[in-house]
C-alpha cells in the first residue's frame, strides 16, 4: 500500500523532480509525512536513482523533524479535535484513540524498549508518528519518548535502507 502510494506521488512529481533539489525535497516531505514516513521516503529515494547515503540522511531529518511537535502539541490537539463541532473531525479524533488503544499494549508493558521496537520496526501502522501518539496519550516523559523514537528512526532506517536501495530497490525499478 505505502509502496503505491509512494509510487503515484514520484509520478505525479515530475516538474518538482526537474528542479534543482526537487528530488531532495520530495524524499524529505514523503519522510516527514504520517503514514509513509521514512519507509516512504527511502522508496521514493529508490525509486528516483537517489544517492543512498545521502537519501538516507535526508529521510532520517524529514522523519525526526515532527517528533518534537507531535510529543508536545498532539493531546491538545486531540483535545480539541474531540470537542469540535464538526462530526468529521471528532470520528478522525476518535479514530486515533482506537489506534493508540489497537497500538498501547507494547508500549504500556515494555516502555521506553517497547517504544523503540514499535518506531523501529517497519510494519504497518508503527512508526514514529503512531509511536510518539501513543507515548503522548499514556503520558509518557517527553524526553525518554524522544530519545525512544529517535533510536526507532535509527533502526528502521537501517532496514528500510537494506530493503528499499537493496531487495525492493532491485525488484520494483
Amino acid at each position: 500500500m505505502a509502496e503505491d502510494i509512494v509510487k503515484k506521488i514520484v509520478a505525479s512529481s515530475g516538474s518538482l523532480i526537474a528542479m534543482k533539489y526537487g528530488r531532495q525535497l520530495i524524499v524529505f516531505i514523503i519522510s516527514m509525512m504520517p503514514i509513509l514516513e521514512l519507509r516512504g521516503g527511502l522508496i521514493a529515494a529508490s525509486l528516483m536513482n537517489m544517492d543512498p547515503l545521502e537519501s538516507y540522511i535526508i529521510a532520517i531529518v524529514g522523519n525526526i523533524l515532527p517528533i518534537p511537535f507531535i510529543l508536545l502539541f498532539i493531546n491538545k490537539i486531540l483535545e480539541w479535535m474531540r470537542n469540535s463541532k464538526i462530526r468529521f473531525i471528532n470520528k478522525f479524533a476518535n479514530w486515533l484513540y482506537k489506534k493508540v488503544d489497537k497500538h498501547k499494549e507494547p508500549i504500556e508493558k515494555y516502555g521506553f524498549w517497547g517504544l523503540v521496537l514499535f518506531v523501529g520496526i517497519p510494519l504497518p501502522g508503527t512508526g514514529a508518528w503512531t509511536g510518539c501518539l501513543i507515548a503522548s496519550v499514556l503520558n509518557m516523559d517527553k524526553r525518554k519518548a524522544f530519545i525512544a523514537s529517535l533510536i526507532g528512526v535509527l533502526m528502521a532506517s537501517i532496514i528500510m535502507m537494506i530493503i528499499s536501495f537493496g531487495i525492493i530497490g532491485n525488484i520494483i525499478r
